[in-house]
């Protein structure tokens, strides 16, 4: 797998990425599915009766926890009455530390706020401010039962990512500081959930290969160095996390965030949500399938071997007996444009032969293929579905994020203020071609999809450099359809307060 070079790096820093063209919103009115019941049960049922050899759970869970206790460590830090009011963060957090999953009385001996706090972040307690999200417990149940993170993604695959063996396969991946937390967490219910659910967990723990970490730069974009003198790496954020699910060997994969997950009162309705997102992918898939077969049939598959049999033909007339140019043929590209434009918002460039027609549409069906739940936006931070011009001035759509877009091209920000989705990451692959092959994921990145943050290191400012985010660049050039899902299936953890809120308790 090949990673950018730092003299490559760096010259990024200096030209920057291209600011993403938008052509519009994706909206239901174009570019955002909002099913009938019906059409939801059919998918459902579709999923259900599909072909799939392999499916596995993706869940990125990296990511320390530091982010999600942001207020508290501030308080802890800084105390003033202000940050310790009833009604600040930190406050509330106290407040009701008996609400939480992971209130321990033995820990929680002490009702002086600072005890509280030091115990909840410090090694002296639970150290929470230095672990994982997967690890620390979210949910309490009646029956004095807690459950991490990673529990609850446990829970919800063995109810629709479940293969015909009975097997449950998972993805987690994590930092390998942590292996042994996850380890621990998985060893403490795996016999139990596999007893009480009858099936088997397959659980792989995979890493963020280290080599796709990238240098930061100063302000004047030299490498930014360390007090030792050596230059600062960082993780390239999510993007990088492409190269561990193009290593996986499943015709399907589901990818949810570790700290999207609810108690499982709740999961009848993830659940139904989450079999409509696979029903549809496999009735996606099977009709490019159909599609790719059919032109194979029509043509004789003449344009994969390469050889030109017939000379090059203006329009499409078939005086010559050019199999691309029968009426068969153009009828059925005529079919797969309107297909490619109505259901998933992609053009294709005019041709000049029919040969090139039937190349080009070939091309932008055989693809991997992700259907993204996306929930009407109400404010949430993150990114959402567009209709992107790409390079080549075709269109498709694409999840971008607030940075990729230009806030100084009026356009872009007329774009981004009809939104009316925003992107959960909740998203089902199909990741082999309709012979059985996987896809080489790694030709469908797009490289100038990445994006310069600004950060800091022990005070000092910094430019980092990201690489195309997971569900955004790296999948730039797969074929994608979203589909509205009810907010109710989204219920992230960004900080500690929103494991009060009614879908965690």
């Amino acid at each position: 797998m090949k990673y950018m070079t730092t003299d490559e790096q760096v010259e990024r820093f200096r030209s920057g990425f291209p600011w993403m063209k938008i052509e519009a919103p994706a909206t239901p009115s174009r570019g955002v599915e909002v099913l009938s019941d019906e059409e939801a049960k059919e998918a459902v049922e579709y999923g259900q009766s599909a072909k799939v050899a392999s499916k596995a759970k993706f869940v990125p869970a990296s990511g320390a926890a530091s982010r999600m206790f942001k207020d508290l460590f501030d308080a802890l830090d800084n105390p003033t009455d202000e940050k310790l009011a009833p009604s600040a963060p930190a406050g509330r957090f106290v407040r009701e530390i008996k609400n939480f999953a992971f209130y321990d009385k033995d820990v929680f001996s002490s009702e002086d706020a600072a005890d509280i706090l030091r115990n909840t972040l410090k090694d002296c307690g639970l150290g929470y401010g230095s672990k994982p999200k997967g690890v620390l417990k979210f949910h309490k149940y009646d029956s004095c039962e807690t459950r991490t993170a990673f529990a609850e993604h446990l829970v919800e695959a063995q109810d629709y990512m479940r293969n015909d063996d009975g097997s449950v396969n998972l993805v987690v991946t994590i930092s390998p500081e942590h292996r042994t937390l996850f380890e621990t967490a998985l060893a403490e219910v795996k016999a139990e959930y596999e007893e009480r659910y009858g099936v088997k967990y397959n659980v792989e723990f995979t890493y963020q290969d280290k080599e796709s970490d990238t240098i930061a730069v100063d302000m004047e974009n030299k490498p930014f160095l360390k007090e030792d003198g050596t230059v600062l790496r960082r993780p390239a954020g999510h993007g990088a996390l492409i190269y561990n699910l193009a290593a996986l060997d499943h015709d399907l994969v589901s990818i949810k965030n570790i700290d999207n997950v609810s108690v499982e009162r709740m999961l009848p309705l993830t659940s139904f949500w989450k079999k409509v997102l696979i029903g549809r992918a496999l009735q996606l898939r099977d009709q490019i399938y159909a599609y790719l077969e059919a032109l194979d049939e029509v043509t004789g598959d003449n344009i994969r071997t390469g050889i030109e049999i017939f000379p090059t033909i203006p329009g499409y007339n078939n005086t010559l007996g050019d199999p691309y140019a029968t009426d068969e043929c153009q009828s059925l590209c005529n079919d797969i444009e309107d297909f490619l434009s109505s259901k998933l918002c992609v053009t294709i460039k005019p041709c000049e032969t029919c040969r090139e027609r039937v190349k080009l549409l070939r091309e932008a069906l055989d693809r991997p293929i992700r259907v993204c739940g996306v929930v009407k936006n109400e404010g949430e931070p993150g990114g959402g579905p567009f209709i992107v011009v790409d390079k080549d001035g075709c269109t498709s759509l694409q999840i971008l994020e607030g940075a990729q877009i230009n806030k100084a091209d009026s356009a872009a920000v007329a774009a981004l203020n009809l939104a009316t989705h925003f992107n959960p990451v909740d998203l089902v692959c199909c990741l082999k071609n309709y012979k059985g092959e996987k896809f080489d994921l790694l030709e469908f990145v797009d490289q100038d999809a990445g994006f310069i943050s600004s950060k800091s290191y022990q005070g000092r400012p910094l430019k980092a450099l990201e690489l195309p985010g997971l569900w955004n660049g790296a999948m730039s050039r797969w074929n994608t359809l979203f589909v509205e899902v009810p907010a109710e299936t989204f219920n992230p953890v960004k900080t500690v307060l929103d494991l009060l809120r009614p879908a965690h308790r």
